[in-house]
C-alpha cells in the first residue's frame, strides 16, 4: 500500500471516529493536494484536522503543517498508530483558547450544545 492510500485509510477512519462521537465528519475530496479545503476531514467548525495515520510520526512537522494551512482555523494533528488510541495534537495557545471558551460555558451555566 502506498503512502497515498495509507493517508487516505487514515482520513476515513478518523472521519468515522468523528462520527461515531457525534460529529458528522468527512474525508475531503483531494486533488494533487490541492482542494479548496486544506483540512484532511471537515466537520468540526473552527478546526483544521491534519490527519497522521503511521507508525513513526514527526510531530513538530505535523504541527507546522497544521499551522500553515489552517486559514484562521485552530489546528490540530490527530494521529494513531497500529493498536493504539487516537491521539490529538495541538498547541498550547490553542488549547487554551479551547478551554477559556469551555470556563465561560460553564461559568454561564451552559451546556456543550450552548442550552440552559
Amino acid at each position: 500500500m502506498n503512502s497515498r492510500q495509507k493517508g487516505k485509510r487514515g482520513e476515513l477512519e478518523w472521519a468515522r471516529f468523528c462520527r461515531e462521537h457525534g460529529y458528522v465528519c468527512r474525508r475531503t475530496a483531494q486533488y494533487c493536494g490541492n482542494t479548496g479545503e486544506a483540512s484532511d476531514v471537515v466537520g468540526l467548525p473552527g478546526i483544521h484536522q491534519e490527519v497522521k495515520r503511521v507508525e513513526r510520526l514527526n510531530l513538530e512537522d505535523a504541527v507546522c503543517q497544521a499551522v500553515h494551512d489552517c486559514s484562521g482555523e485552530i489546528p490540530i494533528v490527530a494521529h494513531r498508530r497500529n493498536h493504539h488510541d487516537w491521539l490529538v495534537t495541538m498547541r498550547a495557545e490553542d488549547w487554551f483558547r479551547l478551554y477559556r471558551e469551555f470556563e465561560c460555558n460553564e461559568k454561564a451555566g451552559t451546556d456543550d450544545v450552548g442550552e440552559k
